[in-house]
């Protein structure tokens, strides 16, 4: 005879499973589920919170000078000199030059069109 207390650990009939761990898994069943709609929610949330701020601007910090839109500006560079690569960041230009006195690297103000400086490079 068996007590009323003891949980019963007979497997349900047709399955390999007892009442204890069929409810364990419900529990697991239900949590994981309240995860995914929750996840998705928020998901949601985030792109319609992007969405509606696109076309938000940070206000940029004054230039000293204002672009100057179409304008020419001439680099005066050694006649045997060589472009050998160039780098843009943000509204600078670096151009490598490769000259008869070696290499050089000239920085160039895209706003103003002046040369802020030139890096003469030379081995030790």
């Amino acid at each position: 005879m068996a007590v009323m207390s003891e949980p019963d650990n007979r497997p349900l009939p047709g399955s390999v499973f007892t009442p204890r761990q069929v409810r364990a898994l419900k529990i697991a069943v239900i949590v994981m589920g309240i995860l995914l709609v929750g996840g998705f929610a928020f998901v949601m949330a985030a792109i319609v919170y992007q969405a509606s701020h696109l076309g938000e601007k940070k206000p940029a910090a004054p230039s000293a000078a204002p672009a100057l839109a179409g304008t020419e500006t001439t680099l005066a560079i050694p006649e045997d000199a060589t472009i050998s690569a160039l780098a843009l960041d943000g509204d600078r230009l670096a151009i490598h030059l490769n000259t008869r006195t070696g290499p050089e690297i000239a920085v160039i103000d895209l706003t103003t069109g002046k040369v802020l400086s030139r890096i003469r490079l030379k081995t030790e």
